[in-house]
């Protein structure tokens, strides 16, 4: 069996993952091969520890390609946010855009993965994103931090 490839000549890369309540499930997001490993061309939505542009050895189980292990941390950080003030939603997407960062929209209507670029204040983001937990606009996770943010 071939691994799943689009147009572009990008792999569907398949991340094994325990949820919240202890389930195992699988998330997939697509990479472009570099050398022997794939990096990461999405946000997560559900799977923790990896974020956009993260390098990845993988595993090939019959033409499907499972993570296997982090080679190189692209130094972006995923924070997966839910969003309560459903009405102010495009407004918040603009602020997140504002403070340099990317995000993805889920098949859940007010969910959404956020991609932090390494160059991007997260001491500064953070408190926005407190600061919306705090008046009950949103919730969120942070599922994979970078060294650089962990650090700021």
């Amino acid at each position: 069996m071939k691994a799943a490839i689009d147009s572009n000549n990008n792999y569907k890369v398949h991340f094994v993952y325990s949820n919240d309540e202890g389930n195992i499930e699988t998330e997939s997001m697509w990479a472009e091969k570099v050398g022997d490993y794939y990096k990461i061309l999405n946000t997560a939505f559900f799977a923790p520890n990896i974020a956009y542009g993260d390098i990845v050895k993988v595993e090939d189980d019959d033409g499907v390609l499972y993570f296997d292990e982090l080679i190189e941390e692209s130094g972006h950080s995923t924070i997966q946010m839910i969003i309560f003030d459903k009405d102010h939603q495009s407004m918040i997407e603009d602020e997140i855009v504002k403070f340099g960062c990317g995000w993805e929209g889920s098949h859940i209507k007010n969910y959404i993965s956020i991609d932090v670029p390494s160059e991007v204040s997260y001491a500064r983001f953070r408190e926005y994103l407190m600061k919306g937990r705090m008046e009950s606009r949103w919730d969120f996770k942070e599922a994979c931090l970078s060294q650089i943010h962990e650090s700021s």
